[in-house]
């Protein structure tokens, strides 16, 4: 078990660096942090409890038992905060997402991860192509269209234009 949260926690951390620009908050990555710290501890209370075990120890095998439900207690709680603000959690991404949508240009940093995130979500804009038609670039190009990262990968002619909306 320490070795899966390990790996998830390491995972939404890697995961985090393509996708910093939208999560402006540092406090993001707080949770793949304490995920990483229950594994160590967790990997030491396994050990714990394998000497425990091995010993045949009364008092270690309570220990043991205590420290695994205050675990417990600690995850059920995580995961009652968790869903309590997961609203919140959105609003506050896709905030974020709609500024960093607004900055776009085709050529800063900003637009680079803007179609990164699409074209690895396949998506178009924060809830869908229609997200675009607000920002200065769509306004500023003119031609009345979404950046090529909007259109679907098996799309061999896709323009990005707002004509032909089932090609995004």
């Amino acid at each position: 078990a320490a070795a899966g949260l390990s790996y998830v926690g390491a995972y939404v951390i890697n995961t985090y660096k393509s996708y910093d620009n939208f999560l402006q908050d540092k406090y993001a990555l707080l949770p793949a942090v304490i995920i990483i710290c229950v594994a160590v501890v967790m990997f030491v209370i396994g050990l714990i409890g394998c000497c425990a075990t091995f010993r045949e120890s009364r008092v270690g095998l309570g220990l043991f038992l205590a420290i695994i439900l205050v675990i417990f207690i600690a995850e059920v709680s995580a995961f009652v905060l968790g869903f309590v603000y997961r609203e919140k959690v959105k609003t506050d991404v896709q905030g974020t997402m709609r500024s960093v949508f607004e900055q776009y240009d085709g050529k800063n940093p900003e637009s680079t991860v803007v179609d990164y995130l699409q074209e690895q979500l396949h998506c178009c804009g924060v809830k869908n192509y229609s997200d675009w038609t607000t920002t200065q670039w769509f306004n500023s190009t003119g031609n009345n269209s979404v950046p090529l990262s909007c259109c679907q990968q098996d799309a061999k002619n896709c323009t990005g234009s707002l004509d032909q909306p089932e090609e995004l």
